[in-house]
């Protein structure tokens, strides 16, 4: 289900991301402070499963809750806690559902990253699925292990529907070119970070003007000056100038003389990544650019997507960027999908870092809760009842799905505990039906690693919660404040 936050400064935010909802709450307690720091430690080592380290980490807080009613104490709960998780790390190795044994096999790749995608999307992960790791798949390097999820762009374009979301070989800027020249083939490119227009003093000057050919003199040697400088750049080959200036009228006609294509992008980011992309530097001064500051692009044009005008950098060979250009029919849609792909990048990047997947649809927390329960007879003394709440704790996640399907959550844990004694190891809960099904077949499968580091992160938090005994805030005295920093009486 999605949430509807507005943060601080009213922005309006519709997502069922939890990154982006714990980014954008202020969380005020201290041992909340606690469980969003290592959700955002999941979202920096994984880039994915943020929600479940939330949802395992409250579940595990309210279990603790009932034991220390119960009338143990919180050394018992910390021991038996601290026990399972030890022990559910060296189960979770065995549940090992599938293993991609070619991260370039684009079928793998599509079901491993799947249900990261419907998630956020659900309904649309097929195409975005195969878009997303089209995108992926054309900057991985020879060395899969050397994936940059940074080299796979977003650009937002509204209009049309999600459907319509395609992915480009190459670098995209949503802006229109300067001047007339729209196309360029086989194109050089340079950078200009500097701009296009004459420097100007660092001092105000006077210029006496007595004559009218003195003034057409003044013009007319800013005007040469001007013209060698982009003549220069034209005898180099270069076909296509990025700005990241200002671009002055005189520089434009000149431009356009020489049959230069003039583009202008102020963001420094934008810029480097244009120049990761096409393979060029930029340039600190307005004049011929070397060879090895020269960059290249198959085809550079502008196109219309619905109606904004886009500048398309495109390269047949490996440019190291490519761009997946996301359609929507509202700002709040195109967020929510960008959301969703960063989240799909994150886990094709996780894919080669570790390629074991488990079952998803709650089949894997089953299991895992199935295996510790009997672990739990043979610890001794109170470290048991924390030990059997840990394992209870891991239904949430089953408990929620079936929820948030509308149905009965006890019911679909019972059917699927009966199921993984009848030795159905990767049962899960089919949402469409209601019933309980193999999640290989259903091709609901997360990543071993992303499960396994949640659960970690989960029980650590929870953990570190539970051994603090008192909250201490320091708050502002009541004397004299600090001096401000702008000179002023100062309030004694």
């Amino acid at each position: 289900m999605n949430k509807m936050v507005v943060n601080r400064v009213g922005k309006l935010f519709v997502t069922n991301d939890a990154s982006t909802i714990i980014q954008e709450m202020e969380v005020m307690h201290p041992a909340a402070k606690m469980i969003v720091l290592a959700s955002k430690q999941q979202e920096q080592e994984i880039g994915d499963m943020t929600n479940t380290v939330v949802i395992l980490a409250g579940e595990f807080l309210q279990q603790a809750e009932a034991l220390l009613r119960m009338g143990l104490h919180v050394n018992d709960v910390v021991t038996g806690y601290t026990a399972a998780t030890e022990k559910a790390l060296e189960i979770i190795l065995d549940l090992e559902a599938e293993k991609v044994s070619d991260v370039r096999d684009k079928e793998q790749a599509i079901r491993f990253i799947k249900s990261s995608i419907a998630s956020k999307q659900y309904g649309r992960e097929d195409i975005l699925a195969r878009v997303i790791v089209d995108a992926c798949q054309q900057v991985m390097p020879e060395n899969p292990t050397g994936f940059n999820v940074d080299n796979v762009r977003c650009g937002k374009i509204l209009g049309g529907g999600v459907t319509d979301t395609s992915v480009t070989k190459g670098f995209v800027l949503s802006k229109d070119a300067h001047g007339t020249i729209k196309h360029a083939k086989d194109a050089k490119v340079a950078v200009v970070a500097c701009g296009l227009e004459m420097a100007k003093t660092e001092t105000k000057g006077t210029v006496l003007i007595k004559t009218a050919k003195d003034l057409k003199d003044f013009s007319t040697g800013e005007e040469d000056l001007m013209e060698k400088c982009i003549q220069e750049i034209s005898e180099a080959g270069v076909s296509v100038v990025v700005s990241g200036g200002g671009v002055s009228d005189l520089a434009l006609h000149y431009c356009e003389k020489f049959n230069i294509m003039v583009v202008k992008e102020a963001s420094k980011f934008q810029l480097r990544r244009l120049c990761k992309a096409t393979g060029c530097r930029p340039l600190t001064r307005l004049g011929k650019p070397m060879p090895e500051e020269i960059g290249h692009c198959t085809e550079v044009s502008v196109e219309e997507i619905g109606s904004t005008k886009v500048v398309v950098f495109r390269s047949s060979v490996d440019s190291g960027v490519s761009t997946v250009l996301i359609r929507g029919s509202t700002q709040n849609i195109l967020d929510d999908v960008e959301r969703c792909v960063d989240d799909a990048v994150n886990s094709f990047k996780l894919m080669v870092r570790d390629p074991r997947m488990v079952a998803g649809a709650g089949a894997f927390e089953i299991e895992l809760a199935r295996r510790l329960t009997p672990f739990a007879d043979s610890v001794p003394g109170l470290d048991q009842y924390a030990f059997k709440r840990y394992a209870e704790a891991l239904e949430v996640i089953p408990r929620t799905i079936a929820e948030n399907a509308g149905f009965d959550g006890s019911g679909m844990i019972s059917s699927l505990y009966a199921s993984h004694e009848a030795g159905n190891v990767f049962d899960g809960i089919d949402i469409n039906t209601g019933k309980v099904t193999s999640a290989k077949e259903l091709g609901v499968l997360d990543s071993l690693l992303g499960r396994y580091y949640a659960l970690k992160l989960a029980a650590d938090a929870a953990i570190t919660i539970l051994r603090v005994d008192q909250i201490i805030m320091a708050k502002p005295a009541g004397g004299p404040k600090a001096p401000s920093q702008q000179m002023g009486p100062r309030d004694f």
